[in-house]
């Protein structure tokens, strides 16, 4: 199940990314709230294929990392998700841009896909519009993949699902205001006083992630190996026994 955190931390993703998402998608999703009210359904269709994209994304990856049952495992997924918290949160505030390594990789994979999308171009019909959002979750986004890879630590096809279609809704008020020509709304998402409390926020939960983990590390390891110095009760009794003087062997009777 998603905790506050997580439902948290994936919505605030997705506002965030506001400038870095209308840089790369600003164009068509501006293309296509231009014909009336065909075109609204299709804009509506569009962002539906998108936000889908990724929840069907954050599924398929929650489940191939629930698939391996190792504690450590488990662990060293956590410590990445507390780092990608982080990072994601430097890479917002133009701190440090280290994840954009990831579109750089992206852009093979990106390439059949952009080819495939490219043969419902113009849409018409609202079923294209879909179909275009279905692909564009695809696109080389440093933002989508770290998000995917941070979805995917929770282990759960549920939760890392519920996390990016979080993601998704978060991405949407920059991205609407965009297809709708709101440009007081852009504006706002734009600013640079909201990325850096954002970007803090993220920083912290992921801060806030490492410590838990290490903490909880430290205290099933202690667990595992408790202080071999600490003598056990078998040993006190066997002790007190011979302290006493007191055999049982000589204090049973003849046979």
């Amino acid at each position: 199940m998603i905790d506050a955190t997580q439902a948290g931390s994936a919505f605030l993703l997705g506002l965030s990314g506001a400038g870095h998402c209308l840089g790369m998608c600003g164009g068509i999703a501006a293309a296509l709230n231009l014909g009336g009210t065909r075109s609204s359904a299709i804009t509506i269709a569009y962002h539906s294929g998108r936000v889908a994209s990724y929840t069907l994304l954050g599924a398929l990856l929650g489940f191939a990392a629930a698939s391996v049952d190792i504690a450590a495992w488990t662990i060293g997924l956590r410590y990445l998700a507390g780092l990608l918290l982080v990072a994601m949160g430097l890479y917002i505030a133009n701190w440090w841009r280290g994840i954009a390594v990831l579109e750089r990789a992206g852009a093979t994979l990106w390439q059949p896909v952009q080819r495939l999308s490219s043969k419902w171009l113009p849409l018409r019909r609202w079923p294209q519009g879909f179909a275009l959002g279905l692909c564009w979750g695809l696109m080389p986004c440093g933002l989508i993949y770290s998000s995917l890879a941070w979805a995917a630590t929770a282990q759960d096809a549920y939760t890392s699902a519920a996390m990016m279609l979080l993601f998704g809704l978060g991405t949407l008020p920059a991205m609407l205001a965009t297809s709708l020509g709101a440009a007081r709304i852009q504006a706002v998402l734009r600013q640079r006083g909201l990325k850096v409390i954002i970007a803090l926020l993220l920083i912290g939960s992921g801060a806030w992630t490492l410590y838990i983990t290490a903490a909880h590390s430290g205290h099933s390891s202690h667990a595992m190996h408790p202080d071999d110095s600490a003598p056990s009760s078998h040993s006190n009794h066997s002790s007190h026994g011979d302290h006493s003087g007191h055999n049982p062997a000589q204090a049973a009777p003849p046979g």
